[in-house]
């Protein structure tokens, strides 16, 4: 390691000593249960967002055990707020797999881990480091932003294998999960503070609008079964008039199709 690697450590660590975001609820546990509803729940959505939501569903649904008893349809009422729902639907398969598959104790290894609905090789590895404290090469938004503004600020087009080869080399063996956190609150400050470097990753695309997309419609669907438990098509395309009455349509029969809402004779539930 040289020295300009060694600075880059004593840096990051110093900036979480004095600003690191300390009183986070899914940082003060290594449940891994309670640290996977946060890592899904912080995926393109901000902390502010998710704090409040966080709090209220571990009040629900406080064990993997609860999750995997309740409906999807209370999953994704609490879940109401957040968007991405389909998050909330891969959560709750993956809670119903622990209990059915592994007595409701999560896998305590990468590979295993990533045999859980909606784990992939982000998620998986923050358990393993958050949970675990295990010094697994994990690479997220905040992460690349770092890496990339300490050590390619002169190229473009930078690829994720090259980012990792410093986060292996840089990593705290003895204490992964807080550093990995204290890189994450430095990285959130690097964006606020100097612009998104992230533009110059291989990896990067820009998130679609929202407003006006089908991610729109079907949030709104689910919204709206969410607040009155029942809807019949009419009624739906009456409160989704702001769109086409195909799309709205296009959209719901996915949903259906996907097991995220139900139809009953006339009218649409939440499962």
């Amino acid at each position: 390691m040289n020295i300009k690697e060694k600075k880059f450590i004593a840096e990051v660590w110093n900036f979480y000593q004095t600003h690191g975001r300390h009183d986070l609820p899914w940082r003060k546990t290594t449940n891994p249960y309670r640290i996977l509803v946060s890592e899904m729940m912080l995926q393109q959505t901000q902390v502010e967002r998710v704090l409040p939501k966080y709090k209220a569903f571990i009040q629900r649904f406080s064990t993997v055990q609860k999750l995997s008893e309740a409906s999807l349809g209370e999953v994704l009422v609490a879940w109401q707020g957040l968007g991405y729902n389909r998050r909330a639907k891969m959560l709750h398969s993956c809670a119903q797999m622990v209990v059915s598959s592994y007595n409701g104790v999560f896998p305590e290894t990468y590979e295993g881990l990533k045999e859980l609905p909606g784990i992939g090789p982000y998620t998986a590895g923050a358990v393993m480091a958050f949970a675990y404290n295990k010094p697994i090469p994990v690479i997220e938004t905040n992460i690349r932003t770092v890496f990339i503004h300490h050590f390619f600020q002169d190229k473009t087009d930078v690829i994720d294998a090259e980012i990792v080869r410093y986060i292996v080399l840089t990593m705290d063996q003895e204490n992964p999960r807080e550093w990995y956190w204290a890189l994450m609150d430095y990285g959130s400050y690097i964006k606020r503070e100097f612009g998104n470097p992230n533009s110059k990753s291989k990896h990067y695309t820009k998130q679609s609008k929202f407003t006006g997309s089908d991610r729109q419609i079907r949030g709104a669907i689910l919204r709206e079964l969410a607040t009155n438990i029942k809807a019949t098509r009419a009624r739906m395309l009456k409160r989704l008039s702001a769109f086409e009455d195909i799309r709205v349509d296009v959209q719901m029969e996915k949903l259906e199709k996907e097991g995220m809402i139900i139809k009953i004779k006339q009218t649409y539930h939440l499962p």
